[in-house]
């Protein structure tokens, strides 16, 4: 379980990276900003006058996968722990069975009346 953790954890960090630079590489409204700086304008020339419809798709489409492997994530270590904690939580074997007491004699008080 713990190797399927590491990898999904994995997909998770690539996942994220590519989320940040799709962002990153879109333009904004006013035809500026950081976008232009990150490759906005070889990115037109590359795939046209759509561009903007490529890297909104390719953002939807990380932002989805980013939300189900982070989600498959969650559950996972939950279960991890479920698991975890029930093989520690057993309840020791005994080897013997435990005896009882032997019951004490009863010693008097004062004041009690004395019995014949």
């Amino acid at each position: 379980m713990s190797l399927l953790i590491g990898i999904l954890t994995f997909v998770l960090i690539i996942t994220s990276l590519f989320l940040v630079l799709v962002v990153l590489m879109q333009r904004a409204k006013t035809d500026g900003g950081m976008g232009a700086a990150m490759g906005g304008g070889s990115m037109e020339s590359t795939f046209g006058a759509e561009t903007s419809n490529v890297l909104s798709g390719a953002t939807i489409k990380a932002a989805i996968a980013f939300f189900v492997i982070s989600f498959t994530l969650y559950l996972a270590h939950i279960y991890q722990s479920k698991h975890h904690k029930a093989a520690d939580s057993r309840l020791p074997t005994v080897s013997a069975p435990a005896t009882p007491p032997a019951p004490q004699p009863a010693t008097p008080q004062p004041g009690d009346p004395q019995k014949p």
